[in-house]
C-alpha cells in the first residue's frame, strides 16, 4: 500500500477500536474472576435502572418506522437509478442471509426451551398448553418487528444519505450532520464513530460466542472427532478464510453468496418438516402468530416491576427482552448500513415495507419448523431439552439430541453446518464491507472499502470471540455485554433517526 493510499486511512477509528477489544480480550482471558465481575456490576446498573429505555425505544422505533412507511415521505425514491439495483429475491434474500441469518438458526433450535420453564406475564404456574403457546410465541416476539425495526429505520436514514445526499463518508456521525453540523468533524464525531465500532465488535463477539459450540459439536459428531476449544477456533478461522475469499469478489460474492444461503436453509426446513410432525407444526404455528398478536402491546411494555421488591417477579423481560433488543441495537452500526446500499432505487416505503417482510418470512419460518421440532419432542416426552438445559447442559448439546430425533440425522448435520458456514460467512463479509467503510476517509457511493482493510476487520473480528471461549463465558455474561453497548448506541440511534427527520423535511420544503 502506497503512502496515499495509507493517508486515506482514518487511523483513529482503525485502531483505537482494534485496542479497546485487544485489552478487554486480555482481560477476559487472564483476570476472567474480575473481568466477569466488572461486568455483573454494568448489568444490574444498565438492567435495573434503564431497563425501560430499551422497551420505550424498541416500541418508538417501530411505530416511527410504520408512520414514516405510509406518510408523505413514503413515496421518496432513495437514488436516481430507474429501477433498484437487485431484483426483489435477490434484494430480500441478502436482508435475510446478510444480518443475522446465523444467529436466527441457531436461536431457533433452542430459545423456545429457556421459555418453557419460564413464567411470562408473572404466572406462577402454568398448564402444558399455556407453556407450550409461550415457548413457541416468545420467540416470535424477540425476533419480530420490533428488531426488524431496529434495521430497517436507520437503513430508511443510511440509504438518504448514500444515495441522496450522495454522502462520501458512510459513519455514524456522518448520519447525524444535519443535527451536529461540523462537530461531526471534531472529537463528538470522532466518539460516536469508535465508539459504534467497538459495540459492534462486542456485538459479533456474542454471535460468535454462543454459535460455534453448536458448529463444532456438529463437526465432531459427523467426523467422529474430540469437540475442544481449538476445534472451535480452528471453525472459527475457516469461517474467516471463506468470507474473506468472498471479499475478492466484493458485493457479487454477497449476493452469490446469499443465494447459496437460502438454498441451504430451505433444504435444512425441508427435512425438519417432511421428518417431522407435520400437522403439529403447521398448528403450533398458526397458535403462536395469533399468540404474539393477541398479546403484542403487553410483551412489548411488561416490565415485571414487582421483581423489585421479591413478591413474585420473575425478571423475564429483563433477563431476555431488554437484552434480545440490546442485540440488535448492537448491530444497528453496520446491518442497516448494508440493507442502505442494497436497497438503491427503491422508494421508502418499499424498503420499509419489503425489508420487515423479508425478515419476518425468513425469521419465522426458521422458528416455526425447527423450534417447533424441538417443543414436539418435549411436549410429548422424546427429549427433555428444556429440563436438560435447566440442569446445566450446554445448549449446543441439547441441539444435537434434537437432531438425534431425525431419521437423516447426519445429513440434517452436514447441511446446518454447511448452512452456518455460508451464512456466518455471508453475515460477516457485509458488516466487514461496512466497517471497513469507517476506516476510509472517502468513500464514494458506487465504490467499496480497500479489500486489505476488509480483510484486516475480519481479522479483528475474530479476536474477542476467542477471548470470550478461552474464558469460558456464561450465557448471562454474554448478555450483559450486548446490553452494556447497547445503551449509549440506543441514544446514537435516536440522534440518527432525529437527524434523518430533520433533513427529509428540509428538503421537502425545498422542493415545494
Amino acid at each position: 500500500m502506497n503512502r496515499k493510499k495509507w493517508n486515506e486511512i482514518d487511523w483513529g477509528i482503525t485502531l483505537v477500536p482494534l485496542g479497546i477489544i485487544i485489552l478487554i480480550s486480555i482481560a477476559l482471558m487472564w483476570i476472567p474472576e474480575k473481568a466477569q465481575k466488572v461486568i455483573r456490576c454494568f448489568n444490574n446498573f444498565f438492567v435495573n435502572e434503564f431497563g425501560f429505555f430499551y422497551m420505550l425505544l424498541g416500541l418508538g422505533i417501530l411505530i416511527v418506522a410504520i408512520w414514516l412507511a405510509f406518510s408523505k415521505y413514503g413515496n421518496v425514491s432513495l437514488g436516481t437509478v430507474e429501477k433498484p439495483r437487485y431484483g426483489n429475491f435477490r434484494w430480500g434474500a441478502m436482508i435475510f442471509t446478510s444480518t443475522m441469518a446465523a444467529d436466527i438458526l441457531y436461536w431457533s433450535l433452542v430459545e423456545w426451551a429457556y421459555y418453557y420453564e419460564s413464567t411470562p406475564f408473572g404466572a406462577e404456574q402454568m398448564t402444558l398448553a399455556e407453556k407450550q403457546d409461550m415457548a413457541s410465541a416468545y420467540p416470535l416476539f424477540h425476533w419480530g418487528p420490533i428488531p426488524w425495526a431496529f434495521y430497517i429505520l436507520p437503513a430508511v436514514a443510511y440509504a438518504y444519505m448514500i444515495h441522496v445526499k450522495k454522502r462520501n463518508r458512510q459513519t455514524l456521525s456522518e448520519a447525524c450532520r444535519s443535527t451536529l453540523g461540523n462537530c461531526v468533524n471534531r472529537w463528538q464525531g470522532r466518539f460516536i464513530d469508535i465508539f459504534a465500532v467497538v459495540g459492534l465488535l462486542a456485538g459479533t463477539a456474542t454471535t460468535f460466542s454462543l454459535a460455534t459450540p453448536l458448529l463444532s459439536g456438529a463437526v465432531a459428531k459427523v467426523f467422529q472427532v474430540k469437540e475442544t476449544k481449538f476445534l472451535s477456533i480452528l471453525i472459527l478461522f475457516i469461517i474467516g478464510i471463506v468470507f474473506m475469499a468472498a471479499v475478492l469478489w466484493g458485493m457479487k460474492a454477497i449476493a452469490h453468496l446469499a443465494s447459496i444461503c437460502v438454498g441451504l436453509f430451505v433444504i435444512l426446513v425441508g427435512i425438519f418438516f417432511f421428518c417431522g410432525p407435520k400437522v403439529y407444526l403447521i398448528e403450533t404455528g398458526i397458535t403462536a402468530i395469533g399468540t404474539v398478536v393477541q398479546n403484542f402491546v403487553h410483551m412489548a411494555t411488561w416490565m415485571d416491576p414487582l421483581r423489585l421488591s421479591g413478591d413474585g417477579g420473575t425478571g423475564f423481560p429483563q433477563t431476555w427482552t431488554i437484552f434480545y433488543w440490546a442485540y440488535w441495537i448492537a448491530w444497528f452500526v453496520a446491518t442497516p448500513f448494508f440493507i442502505a446500499r442494497i436497497s438503491e432505487g427503491r422508494t421508502i416505503k418499499q424498503t420499509i415495507l419489503g425489508g420487515l417482510s423479508c425478515g419476518l418470512l425468513g425469521t419465522y419460518t426458521s422458528f416455526l419448523i425447527f423450534g417447533g421440532f424441538g417443543l414436539y419432542q418435549q411436549t410429548h416426552g422424546i427429549v427433555d431439552v428444556a429440563g436438560d438445559l435447566a440442569a446445566g447442559e450446554s445448549p449446543s448439546a441439547v441441539i444435537l439430541q434434537v437432531f438425534d430425533q431425525l431419521p437423516i440425522t447426519e445429513i440434517a448435520l452436514v447441511v446446518l453446518i454447511l448452512a452456518m458456514i455460508a451464512f456466518y460467512a455471508s453475515t460477516f463479509d457485509a458488516i466487514t464491507l461496512v466497517v471497513a467503510g469507517y476506516s476510509e476517509k472517502k468513500v464514494e457511493q458506487a465504490e467499496e472499502p480497500r479489500k486489505e482493510l476488509r480483510i484486516f476487520w475480519a481479522f479483528v473480528f475474530l479476536l474477542l470471540p476467542i477471548a470470550l471461549m478461552f474464558s469460558e463465558s456464561t450465557l448471562s455474561m454474554l448478555q450483559t455485554i450486548s446490553i452494556i453497548a447497547a445503551f449509549p448506541l440506543g441514544l446514537i440511534m435516536i440522534l440518527i433517526v432525529y437527524s434523518f427527520f430533520k433533513e427529509i423535511k428540509a428538503d421537502s420544503t425545498k422542493r415545494i
